[in-house]
């Protein structure tokens, strides 16, 4: 029993990309503060689930509401400032690699800051301090203004939670953020967004193929399988059986070719790259 509103509830919603279904009549409430960590296989569904969640797409069917609001029935404007309050570290970074790392992580501020102040900041780094205790936190302080190419995987995506650091928002989406890690990396970056969401209260959600560490990270968790849910359980509860559901080999119907997967990131990928871009190449013009 919850005695607070939802601060995710997904009504009904799908989603589709052409022929294909990613997601099929999800109905799903996510309150604050909880930990909940999406599982299931490729393409079962998660990243779509993430992006739905962070606004970057709005649904074929039914009804995304955050933070009290309908996603759908949001202007552009009044969904930036929605999407303002969510942190999202993605897969791939979504980092701008020919910028020092100073600027990826000051890209943390895009939603607050005016286009000058942006473009400013990619000749004279502003807030400067704010950067360096975020990353700080993350573990690489060092790194301020090295080049982001210059990192290693592991590094890039400390860069990437060091932004969302920066953002500050109240709900923090993770999407797959240790599939590019080695084990011990996988662990530090765990224990990172872990120690992160408890120290500000925050709501973290969580996309892992891992199960082992859905299961030692997250308090709840939600299994998807061909776009719909399985299983949605405090993760103490998490059977054989279930598992056994969830992972079991797919028809070849069903089966998800990975053009099609990276044709779907591609289409729901996140907007501040493009607007950081633009800021990089206006200012070079």
């Amino acid at each position: 029993m919850h005695n607070s509103l939802p601060i995710f509830e997904l009504k009904q919603v799908s989603q589709k990309f052409g022929q294909f279904r990613a997601l099929a009549n999800v109905n799903l409430k996510i309150y604050p503060g909880e930990r909940v960590g999406l599982v299931g296989s490729s393409g079962a569904g998660k990243s779509t689930l993430i992006r739905l969640l962070n606004g970057t797409l709005l649904p074929t069917q039914g009804e995304v509401w955050c933070l009290g609001r309908n996603l759908s029935k949001l202007s552009p404007h009044r969904l930036r400032q929605v999407q303002r309050r969510i942190g999202t570290v993605y897969q791939q970074f979504n980092l701008v690699n020919n910028l020092r790392v100073i600027h990826n992580v000051n890209a943390g501020h895009l939603g607050r800051w005016s286009f000058v102040k942006a473009a400013v900041s990619l000749v004279f780094p502003l807030e400067v301090e704010t950067a360096a205790k975020a990353l700080t936190q993350v573990g690489i302080p060092e790194k301020l203004y090295a080049p982001t190419d210059k990192l290693s995987g592991g590094q890039q995506q400390r860069v990437a939670l060091a932004r969302v650091l920066v953002q500050n928002p109240e709900v923090i989406l993770a999407d797959e953020p240790i599939s590019n890690l080695d084990p011990q990396l996988s662990r530090e970056m765990m224990d990172l967004l872990r120690d992160i969401s408890d120290i500000g209260s925050k709501t973290l959600i969580i996309s892992l193929h891992a199960l082992e560490f859905a299961r030692n990270y997250c308090d709840r968790l939600v299994g998807l399988r061909q776009g719909k849910i399985v299983f949605d359980i405090p993760t103490a509860d998490l059977s054989p059986k279930m598992i056994e559901a969830l992972y079991r080999t797919e028809t070849p119907e069903s089966t998800v070719s990975p053009s099609l997967i990276k044709h779907i990131e591609k289409y729901s990928s996140s907007r501040w790259g493009e607007r950081l871009s633009s800021s990089v190449n206006g200012n070079r013009k």
